[in-house]
């Protein structure tokens, strides 16, 4: 048996996240990418060169973690050096999401770099965390990739300037879009609030009790494991360095 008939069911929801992210606008023409990593060694990956929106279950490849197509007859999306360094640095990773949501994207071409970085909405400070802007550098090349590194341990969502955005969750790939969604949500109305006036944070005390709210929903903090104390630290002792 193939691996995409051992796996059809993961196939059929990537397939589905694909779609999704197409009838978004998420992703344009051939823009965008995911990867979810089924076991150790085994990853499904989008192909390159395709609309996300005309993707099907004969397009997807599967890759291994040294990135040599295990099978699929379709290349490989030219991100590769990406996800693999992804999956590499953050072995807790279970899937990963590239595309292009519009308010995201506006928020990559803003001068302030910290305006994702501050806690606003609730759902959004539990499930998405603060969300870095990475140095732009030419797309599918391993310098891009190599941007990531001072990132990837501390956070789980990241702004590629000039770009567009990257999510990563412990979760399946329906999961990371759901994130995704919630994201471009958020900046969506923050966009708007900066359009019209100044934004009013959260406090510290409303992050220090978020964290207990995700500690009741057994929720991970976001990055490495260990790698942060907490919520209130990721989000304020960002301030204190």
């Amino acid at each position: 048996m193939g691996l995409k008939q051992r796996y059809a069911s993961e196939v059929e929801m990537f397939i589905k996240v694909c779609h999704r992210l197409a009838d978004s606008r998420f992703v344009t023409a051939f823009g965008g990418n995911a990867a979810w990593k089924l076991s150790d060694d085994l990853i499904l990956i989008t192909p390159t060169q395709m609309n996300k929106g005309d993707v099907t279950p004969d397009d997807v490849v599967f890759i291994n973690k040294a990135g040599d197509t295990v099978e699929g007859t379709r290349k490989p999306t030219g991100e590769k050096p990406m996800y693999l360094r992804f999956f590499q640095d953050r072995p807790d990773v279970e899937s990963v999401v590239h595309c292009h949501p519009p308010c995201v994207c506006a928020a990559a071409i803003l001068e302030d770099p910290n305006l994702l970085m501050r806690p606003y909405y609730p759902e959004t400070t539990t499930e998405v965390g603060p969300v870095p802007v990475v140095p732009y550098a030419q797309p599918l090349t391993q310098e891009l990739a190599d941007n990531f590194a001072p990132f990837l341990q501390k956070f789980n969502s990241f702004v590629m300037a000039n770009h567009g955005l990257v999510t990563m969750t412990r979760g399946d790939i329906y999961w990371t879009l759901l994130t995704v969604e919630l994201l471009e949500s958020s900046v969506d109305s923050i966009l708007r609030a900066v359009s019209t006036g100044n934004l009013r944070e959260l406090s510290r005390e409303d992050v220090k009790d978020l964290g207990n709210v995700m500690t009741t929903r057994d929720l991970p903090l976001f990055g490495a494991a260990g790698v942060n104390a907490s919520l209130e630290s990721l989000y304020f002792g960002l301030e204190e360095g």
